[in-house]
């Protein structure tokens, strides 16, 4: 079935929707801008500058690297780091050879990151020498769950006097690889690199191969492996660079606050700055008053963001201290935009800000409001070119909604995945012919303007990360006095959205909620801890007994 297509008649004056998108290996749209523009500055991290051409030649090391190793095309390494230039060094240089990326949080819990190494079949995991990471990836080769890891030293990316500085008052946050009952299977970047780049070319098809397996999951908290092949994010880069209409290439900085891991900040800051030649400002952690000093110092002048950046920014109490005058492209995605924060950060800023959505399945972008021309609040635009929105029935989801009634959201186009690693069922379901079923709900103006009214899924969208309730109700479970927990997500001014769960305890047990979230250190991220416990004798049920969310939902203020 053809979806509606509404939007043809507003679509921005100077975007073609029927535009081609070529498709290309990542590999080789990271050598083309390393060609066309060796000189200019790739990556500056803590003051340090990084042409395109060290880049270059650093991931064509680590590419033979690799493959003396024994990594081979269609083989699985994770990359467990925070931004920094060695991200994209290790990131470019397995495309290159034809391994497929799997994005890993470094805040994960051992637990967390030995699901998705079993479940991808990771081979080796790339890491730096801090405490954060380090410790997780010894345990993992420790336990037989990793062959390899592939360390690099975290101080050896800054510039020399900071580097020295971080070695003698950072020597807490370092571990020495060296030292560690794994070092047979350690492999340190420097020795990895030792080479002369000329590793064996593969030949890859860009619908066929996969690039990325980006884990998300669904209404069971389940992760799954979105497969994101070469085409699938090569197509969302263009559509980027053609819905950017004043962004130049060779020419821009864009601030990397968004992790890398994460598909937003992977595609929209990584992909699309490395593929348009600009300079990448490499942030490993967000913390306000630091991000707005450096933007004033830098004057980058794109920065994609999730809400709560901008809304911290917006709600500083010396915002107007700060110089966000250089800024003049500004996306924000991940979670719902609130209009008073769009407007706000616009009147302090004077960059217009806009809406995106998307998701990891989609590798991500799928909508977004026009950098020029019309914008409407409380929408996520229209689609970007060859992506087609359709509305279908809750009822009947073969059954296309007319413009302005209420559906789910399914969308087609060149960037949605190839389906989930190793999950047959869950793909064809998670399809109808050709449109992804986004799980979300909503409606189609008759200009084509999306807008969500609602969620299918369990989902908390959490500052633009999906936060699944049942693993956090798993890992409440696990405290011996709980006898039954359910978690929603609340509305919460900072993040959007936070996990509050409900436990009833055992007869005769008692707990705090300190106890629990004490407890609960161990056993999730940080960004999964509920923001408040609530205790109750009963929890609602449904008529067959299991545990309703629908009621407690209900009771919670919008």
């Amino acid at each position: 079935m053809a979806a509606l297509t509404p939007w043809l008649a507003s679509y921005p004056d100077d975007i073609d929707w029927r535009m081609d998108l070529p498709e290309a290996p990542l590999g080789e749209i990271f050598d083309q801008s390393v060609q066309n523009y060796g000189a200019r500055i790739c990556t500056r991290f803590f003051g340090k500058q990084t042409s395109y051409r060290e880049i270059g030649k650093l991931a064509d090391r680590a590419a033979r690297g690799f493959q003396d190793m024994g990594i081979a095309q269609g083989d699985k390494v994770g990359i467990l780091l925070p931004n920094c230039p060695f991200y994209i060094i290790v990131y470019f240089a397995l495309l290159k050879i034809g391994a497929i990326v799997v994005n890993y949080n470094p805040l994960y819990t051992v637990e967390e990151l030995e699901y998705q190494v079993r479940d991808s079949e990771t081979r080796v995991m790339i890491t730096l020498d801090l405490t954060l990471t380090f410790a997780k990836t010894e345990s993992l080769l420790a336990a037989n769950i990793l062959e390899r890891a592939v360390v690099a030293r975290f101080a050896g990316f800054l510039p020399g006097l900071k580097s020295f500085l971080f070695r003698i008052f950072k020597a807490k946050t370092i571990m020495n690889p060296g030292a560690s009952l794994q070092k047979s299977r350690i492999t340190a970047f420097e020795s990895l690199i030792e080479n002369d780049g000329e590793y064996t070319a593969v030949k890859i098809n860009t619908r066929e191969d996969v690039a990325v397996l980006q884990y998300t999951g669904g209404t069971t908290g389940t992760p799954k492996g979105a497969m994101l092949t070469h085409g699938n994010l090569s197509a969302n880069i263009e559509q980027i660079r053609a819905w950017a209409t004043n962004l130049e290439a060779g020419e821009e900085r864009t601030i990397g606050f968004l992790p890398f891991f994460h598909v937003f900040g992977m595609t929209a800051v990584m992909n699309f700055g490395v593929a348009s030649g600009f300079e990448l400002v490499l942030v490993p952690r967000f913390e306000l008053d630091e991000a707005l000093k450096l933007i004033t110092k830098v004057k980058p002048t794109a920065m994609p963001g999730v809400p709560t950046i901008y809304n911290a920014m917006l709600n500083h109490p010396r915002i107007r201290a700060f110089d966000l005058s250089s800024l003049k492209f500004c996306v924000s995605g991940g979670a719902p935009l609130p209009v008073e924060v769009k407007r706000g950060f616009e009147k302090v800023s004077g960059c217009r800000l806009v809406e995106a959505y998307g998701l990891s399945e989609t590798s991500p972008l799928v909508t977004c409001n026009p950098i020029e021309g019309q914008i409407k609040a409380g929408s996520i635009g229209v689609p970007v070119p060859q992506t087609q929105i359709s509305i279908r029935s809750l009822e009947d989801i073969d059954v296309e909604m007319p413009t302005g009634e209420k559906g789910e959201i399914c969308i087609a186009g060149p960037q949605v995945m190839k389906g989930y690693w190793q999950r047959p069922v869950e793909t064809r379901n998670s399809f109808t012919g050709a449109f992804f079923r986004t799980g979300d709900v909503g409606y189609m103006d008759d200009e084509g303007f999306i807008f969500i009214v609602d969620r299918l899924k369990d989902l908390i969208l959490c500052s633009g990360y999906n936060v699944y309730p049942r693993r956090i109700e798993e890992a409440i479970y696990e405290y011996p006095a709980v006898e039954e927990v359910t978690v929603i997500g609340i509305p919460d001014a900072y993040r959007g959205e936070a996990p509050k769960a409900f436990i009833k305890l055992r007869a005769g047990e008692s707990a705090s909620a300190g106890d629990i979230l004490n407890f609960l250190k161990s056993k999730i991220s940080r960004i999964e801890m509920p923001q408040c416990i609530e205790f109750r004798d009963d929890l609602p049920k449904t008529m067959i007994g299991k545990l309703s969310k629908k009621e407690l939902r209900e009771e919670t203020p919008a």
